[in-house]
């Protein structure tokens, strides 16, 4: 992870002379890969926070049994709503307990991509949403992938949660549900669907503006760092 100095600007692994990273606006970079003092609390794989995170995890296959299955849309979103909670949950009470870990920096990220990507193939499978909207979500994510081997050849392990990119995850986690309630006639919830939409559009554009700045970070870092040697 980054360690920054006093003014707040992150730095470079010790090996390399502590140069300062590239200008890049207000997203900075997550890094180094190695060498760097942690920014977790703790190394401990079983406290609270990190179950939080693998119980949401283990509610991603219930959500989709319910709605590919047996069609419980009302108890689907539930799982969609608690999760949310426990995905609120587990980072304050890292925070508040000192328990932030490698393992929960790794496990959030991981919860919350899961739970879009499977709500959006069962909502497709379904016929509620066109997999267009699949295409543009799996194909954002495949680009941030794609990044990560030319980051490592910096020193650098990954690029750090920009704001735009909560604020997409946000409408994204809040969309779909909205969309599959909208979608069942039994419960009679159609304004729920016409918001899910609004949130949706929204998100997909903030998720790839998102995705572009993180792209043209990485650019500029691969322009003004000069790559890591095997020795370093």
């Amino acid at each position: 992870m980054v360690t920054g100095d006093q003014t707040g600007g992150a730095t470079r692994p010790a090996d390399d002379g502590g140069l300062p990273l590239p200008a890049a606006g207000a997203v900075g970079l997550v890094g180094p890969a190695d060498g760097d003092a942690p920014t977790w609390d703790t190394d401990r794989m079983w406290t609270l926070p990190n179950v939080l995170s693998l119980l949401r995890l283990a509610g991603v296959p219930l959500m989709v049994w319910l709605i590919l299955g047996p069609h419980h849309d009302l108890l689907a979103v539930v799982v969609l709503a608690v999760a949310g909670f426990t995905d609120w949950l587990d980072g304050f009470l890292a925070r508040r307990w000192h328990q932030t870990s490698r393992v929960g920096q790794m496990l959030d990220p991981v919860a919350d991509r899961l739970y879009i990507l499977a709500v959006v193939l069962c909502l497709a499978a379904r016929a509620i949403i066109p997999w267009w909207l699949v295409v543009l979500l799996v194909a954002r994510d495949v680009m941030i992938t794609a990044l990560v081997p030319l980051l490592r050849t910096r020193g650098y392990s990954s690029l750090p949660v920009h704001f735009l990119g909560k604020a997409a995850t946000f409408n994204l986690l809040y969309a779909f549900p909205l969309i599959l309630l909208g979608a069942d006639d039994g419960l009679g919830w159609a304004v729920a669907g016409v918001l899910g939409w609004a949130f949706a559009l929204w998100g997909v554009g903030l998720y790839w503006w998102a995705g572009l700045l993180y792209l043209v970070q990485t650019l500029g870092l691969l322009r003004d760092v000069p790559a890591r040697t095997r020795a370093g």
